[in-house]
C-alpha cells in the first residue's frame, strides 16, 4: 500500500514538472515568434503590456492550479503513508 502511495505521488509531481515545462514552452514561442517578426519599438512596447496583463490571467492562473492539485495529491498521499 505504501508503495502505491509513494508511486502515485511521485507520478503527479512528474505531471506537474510536464505542465509547467509545457506552460514554459508556451511562452517562449511565443517570444521567439516575436523576435522573427521584428518589429517595431512601439509595438515591442505594446506587446509587452498585453503581456503583463495576459501573463497574470493565463500562465500564472495554469501553474496555480498544477500546484494547488499536486499539493492536495501530495497531502493525501503522506497521509495515507500516516495512516496505513
Amino acid at each position: 500500500m505504501i508503495a502505491f502511495l509513494i508511486i502515485i505521488g511521485v507520478l503527479v509531481c512528474i505531471l506537474a514538472l510536464i505542465g509547467t515545462l509545457l506552460v514554459g514552452k508556451d511562452i517562449s514561442s511565443q517570444l521567439k515568434e516575436y523576435e522573427e517578426k521584428g518589429d517595431t519599438l512601439e509595438n515591442e512596447i505594446k506587446r509587452s503590456h498585453e503581456y503583463e496583463s495576459t501573463s497574470l490571467q493565463v500562465n500564472v492562473k495554469s501553474l496555480t492550479w498544477i500546484y494547488v492539485a499536486l499539493g492536495l495529491i501530495t497531502l493525501f498521499v503522506c497521509l495515507g503513508i500516516l495512516i496505513y
